[in-house]
């Protein structure tokens, strides 16, 4: 149950760091002024700021994540479906929306498919049978 669950847990965790990563990070204008060149004291997390503006300005993050939905829908693997259902949360929510929401869909049917394939066949209840068709009385 576990192995089934935690890839979607871990898209729930993804979710929500790009969330923060957005509307903490990114967004607020008092951030922002501390990353000014004329600031005298800039904080170390600018590097990293500046990194995450400049993959979203690019739409890198969205053709990082359309990649991995290419290798996913040719792939067998569950962390390679797991991986582009993640980059694309995080496109989509770093707001490159069109590239974020085909691999967000694209990864979670595949990791969905894959899981079902995965999964024992159910047993036939009432055993092996003859498979005769016989006619009705």
């Amino acid at each position: 149950m576990i192995r089934i669950l935690l890839p979607w847990l871990l898209l729930v965790a993804v979710a929500l760091a790009s969330a923060w990563l957005r509307y903490d990070f990114i967004e607020p204008a008092d951030l922002a002024h501390q990353c000014d060149k004329g600031n005298a004291h800039i904080p170390a997390s600018c590097g990293l700021r500046a990194a995450i503006v400049v993959g979203f300005n690019t739409y890198g993050f969205g053709v990082a994540a359309l990649i991995a939905m290419l290798v996913a829908l040719f792939s067998r693997q569950r962390a390679m479906a797991w991986l582009a259902a993640a980059l694309g949360m995080f496109a989509l929510t770093l707001y490159c929306y069109y590239a974020g929401a085909v691999a967000l869909l694209v990864g979670c049917l595949r990791l969905v498919r894959l899981q079902a394939n995965s999964m024992a066949m159910p047993v036939d209840v009432e055993g092996p049978r003859d498979r005769q068709v016989q006619a009705k009385p």
